[in-house]
């Protein structure tokens, strides 16, 4: 795959990055990516925290940890890998076939994280903190024009912590066979459902929810902080539901 920009010595490495569990459970002869995947979450980790910590040094603690987490999602991850075209090459078991697996957040960000834990097994750390680099940048780059933004379940938390109300908590439910789980998930304030959201993790699900209840709360309340006002909380509003 000429769109990774790295030549593998070994090109075992990448065949073995793409090989889903579901592959292997047909094929038990074959490994699946999942140690690789293991190995490329922390080299993936260490690169990007490495790279903010040194690129913006007058960002605090708390907005560095929401920059590594708007790059270090599922969901980026997973645009990252349609880029590269790692779905066209993933080998997947039948059942995971037919129910889409090639475009799965999960699979294609968890495949991701296999082939930058293959670069480092084939070429070691700067080869791999390089390349990870090289793919993530233009997202770094964005989401260091205001961190966290995407983390819709953190600005929620802090919205409704400022407005005087309780913690949001979800409540999730799951539905399909494993091979084709998707989650929903109803974001809930004293009581009361703000908002709904779905996708094929609970993160994503809660994430979808959060942004969702962020909405309704601010079309309610408003978000101005710099002039709080007293307010009723959700609690007072029985027999109202967000949506």
């Amino acid at each position: 795959m000429q769109r990774l920009g790295h030549a593998f010595a070994n090109p075992e490495l990448l065949v073995l990055a793409l090989t889903h569990r579901s592959f292997c459970a047909e094929h038990p002869v074959n490994e699946s990516n999942e140690r690789l995947e293991f190995l490329g979450d922390a080299v993936l980790g260490l690169a990007v925290t490495g790279d903010i910590f040194g690129a913006y040094e007058g960002l605090p603690e708390g907005q560095l940890a929401k920059l590594r987490a708007s790059v270090v999602n599922t969901a980026q991850l997973a645009d990252v890998a349609r880029r590269l075209g790692l779905g066209e090459g993933l080998r997947l078991g039948k059942g995971e076939e037919m129910s889409g697996g090639r475009d799965k957040e999960s699979i294609l960000a968890d495949a991701l994280e296999a082939v930058i834990g293959a670069v480092y097994v084939d070429a070691g750390w700067e080869a791999a903190r390089t390349f990870t680099l090289d793919l993530l940048h233009e997202v770094i780059a964005s989401g260091a024009e205001l961190p966290g933004r995407d983390d819709f379940k953190t600005q929620l938390q802090e919205l409704v912590a400022h407005l005087g109300f309780s913690a949001p908590n979800y409540r999730l439910i799951g539905t399909g066979p494993d091979h084709d789980k998707r989650f929903s998930a109803v974001v809930m304030v004293d009581g009361l459902a703000w908002g709904e959201g779905s996708g094929t993790s609970k993160k994503r699900a809660e994430q979808v929810a959060a942004q969702a209840g962020l909405e309704a709360i601010r079309a309610r309340y408003g978000d101005d902080r710099e002039s709080p006002e007293i307010r009723r909380s959700p609690a007072e509003e029985k027999g109202e539901v967000r949506a």
